[in-house]
Parts: C-alpha cells; sequence; structure tokens
C-alpha cells in the first residue's frame, strides 16, 4: 500500500506487499523489495536498495540462508544515496543512515541513532537509541551497541580470534559489547567479545584486548587504563 503523499523518482522499483507511509520521499532508482514497510515523512536517496535478501558464500560462519521478516523502517528515518539495507532488519524511529552505508538482516538500530557514510554493520547486531556510529567504521557480526554510544570512524570491531581457520572457531564467535554511554576513538580496534564498560572511553588507535572497566580511558597497543574518564564528560552530566 503506498499512502497519500507519497513521491516517487524515475525508475523507482517497487515489489509486492510494500507499504510506504505518508509524505515519504523516494529518489530515482531506488530499489523497494517485496513485504518491505516504511513508514510516514521518511526520506529515500537515489539508487538505494531496500529489503535485499542475503547471499550465503560457500564458506561464510555467520550467514543464514532461511525465512527472514520483511524490512521494518519506522516514521522520520531518512536514508543516503547508494544504500543497502538488507530483509530482516529493524530501523527504529528518527534513525538516519548516511551515504553507501550497509546494514545486514537480523540487525535493529535504535531511535534517533546515526549511521555514517560507508558504515557497515553486519548481520546478528543490536544497536541501542540516540548511538552515533562514523564514517566507515566497520561493525562486525554479533556486536552489541548500547544507547548513547559513540565510535569514531574508521573504527573496526572484530569476532573471530582463529581468523578463519579451524572448527573450533565457530564455539567463540561473538563481536564487541559497548554498554551504555561508551565513546571509541578513530581507528580503534577491538577484538572479539570484548565488553567496554558503562562511559568508558577508548584512545584513537588502541587495540583492546581484555575487558575495559566502565568510567576508565584506555588508550595504546594493547590498551591499558591511563585515568578515570573525567567527571564533565561522564553520561549522567550531559544536558
Amino acid at each position: 500500500m503506498i499512502h497519500e503523499g507519497v513521491k516517487m523518482g524515475k525508475n523507482v522499483v517497487v515489489e509486492e506487499n510494500v507499504s510506504i507511509g505518508p509524505n515519504t520521499i523516494i529518489g530515482h532508482n531506488v530499489v523497494i523489495k517485496e513485504g518491505t514497510r516504511i513508514g510516514a515523512n521518511c526520506v529515500i536517496a537515489d539508487n538505494t536498495v531496500l529489503g535485499k535478501s542475503p547471499m550465503k558464500a560457500r564458506r561464510s560462519a555467520v550467514t543464514e540462508i532461511g525465512d527472514l521478516p520483511p524490512l521494518e523502517i519506522e516514521d522520520n528515518v531518512m536514508i543516503g544515496a547508494g544504500c543497502v539495507i538488507y530483509r530482516g532488519a529493524r530501523l527504529e524511529e528518527g534513525v538516519f543512515v548516511g551515504d553507501l552505508a550497509t546494514i545486514r538482516e537480523n540487525v535493529i538500530i535504535g531511535e534517533g541513532t546515526i549511521i555514517g557514510r560507508g558504515v557497515a554493520v553486519e548481520n546478528k547486531t543490536k544497536i541501542g537509541k540516540w548511538c552515533k556510529i562514523e564514517t566507515n567504521a566497520y561493525i562486525t557480526a554479533m556486536s552489541v551497541i548500547e544507547d548513547h554510544c559513540f565510535v569514531a570512524p574508521m573504527v573496526t570491531f572484530t569476532n573471530d580470534n582463529y581468523l578463519g581457520r579451524t572448527k573450533e572457531r565457530f564455539k567463540y564467535f561473538g563481536g564487541p559489547v559497548l554498554k551504555k554511554g561508551a565513546r571509541v576513538g578513530a581507528n580503534a580496534i577491538l577484538l572479539p567479545r570484548v565488553v567496554v564498560g558503562e562511559d568508558a572511553l577508548i584512545g584513537a588507535g588502541a587495540v583492546v584486548t581484555k575487558d575495559v572497566p566502565p568510567r576508565k580511558v584506555v588508550i595504546g597497543i594493547p590498551a591499558k587504563v591511563l585515568k578515570d574518564v573525567p567527571p564533565e564528560q561522564l553520561l549522567e552530566n550531559q544536558e
């Protein structure tokens, strides 16, 4: 169902059982796959694909092919040009997705979160509300980012300590966990399954090999505690 006030550009492909809410704007050459649900007052820019089904490589470790629910895009979401957002994802109200971003299946992105230009969010990941994931960050499969987190440009999450070798690795796959208010500086690397505590701060270029205590600043390779996060920077002290 296409509601009143929807505007579409040229060469838009809309498959069966798609719902588009009132006053949504669809750019040129957009492809909207079967069953996709788009809320009201959304903006979808040119050359974006919505509701794509995953393709499983022969040696993929975490991609699963099966029945996925339709892509759900809630009200007031803005999606940039050249994005690919998969079936089975859900974008909550007010999410912003920059140009050329990719969001895989079984991903939830919470209200008001910003996904920057060129960001890749892999499958089975949950991102909370009011987060900011900046340009070209890589969020690996099976990661968790809680509310009010900040991830700077070029940050890399990882989920496989065995680097694709041995069957043993299948027991231990898991991405990093950022607790509420955690912040990660540019070009930092987080190893699989590390937990970054609430309001912790990871310095630029750090390699995080162990859990990070709450409200601590860590820097270096490997990352070590430097000091406490200054009180004025704590989430509870923000206006």
